[in-house]
């Protein structure tokens, strides 16, 4: 059952969005080479708390970060770490989010550290626009499906592997609620889209194989073949004529 918020609901989420968005942009800002991963974690709470929101994902489960920092062959939940430190080369995936008057923001983005190899870049480049790829099916009378082949065949026309084991979902006073959203699927199945429905959309792409595993530390989930991994991600609204994205910064 995907619940469906009314225009106050909507709103208090789209309140909730900007606290994430600004996260996100700080860290297109504080990401270069020697910072740490831990340094753009409590930057990262700081910013939540200045809005009165708290992380979302702080204690989720006992995940002992603000943002997940993933780097390179890491595709998400990275831990971030003090001696964790960026160099050139380097990419990362920062996902976070917020809880604001009761509602949740979840959004994600990938960003080359310095100088980045042509293949770091290009997969950065198609998860990014396998994303709107899919936003733009956002609408009613789409289905699920719809969104969910449009991040497969982009990826695929791209040569690039789709990460099946982890997926988007849907979000509003919690951060997780139904439906998942895989980023594979058949057009015109799954549950129909309507007005005031709110989705987290989150492509993982690859730039070899689509298979994971996750490390000992309990939460770090990286390529099974050691190839860069990017992650973009963004909480959309389905509206009466399409979609509004509430955790834009560009």
């Amino acid at each position: 059952m995907i619940e469906v918020k009314n225009d106050s609901e909507l709103q208090k989420m789209r309140e909730a969005g900007k606290v994430t968005a600004a996260v996100l942009k700080l860290m297109t800002e504080l990401v270069k080479p020697g910072i740490s991963t831990l340094e753009l974690d409590a930057a990262a709470e700081k910013t939540i708390r200045s809005f009165g929101a708290t992380p979302l994902f702080l204690g989720y489960y006992g995940f002992p970060g603000t943002i997940c920092a993933s780097v390179n062959e890491e595709v998400v939940h990275g831990i971030p770490k003090k001696d964790r430190i960026l160099k050139s080369g380097d990419i990362i995936s920062i996902d976070t989010g917020a809880r604001l008057d009761g509602f949740c923001s979840d959004a994600a983005i990938t960003l080359g550290v310095g100088e980045v190899s042509d293949e770091a870049q290009r997969l950065m480049d198609v998860t990014k626009k396998s994303l709107y790829k899919a936003i733009r099916q956002v609408k009613p009378g789409k289905r699920l499906g719809d969104v969910e082949h449009a991040v497969e065949t982009f990826a695929k026309q791209n040569g690039v592997g789709v990460v099946r084991d982890y997926c988007g979902h849907g979000i509003g006073r919690n951060m997780h609620e139904e439906p998942s959203i895989p980023n594979f699927g058949k057009p015109g199945t799954g549950p129909l889209l309507e007005k005031g429905m709110v989705l987290a959309i989150e492509p993982m792409l690859t730039a070899g194989t689509y298979r994971v595993r996750e490390l000992d530390d309990g939460w770090t989930v990286v390529t099974a073949d050691g190839k860069y991994a990017a992650h973009f991600e963004h909480t959309v609204a389905v509206t009466a004529n399409g979609s509004e994205i509430f955790t834009a910064f560009e």
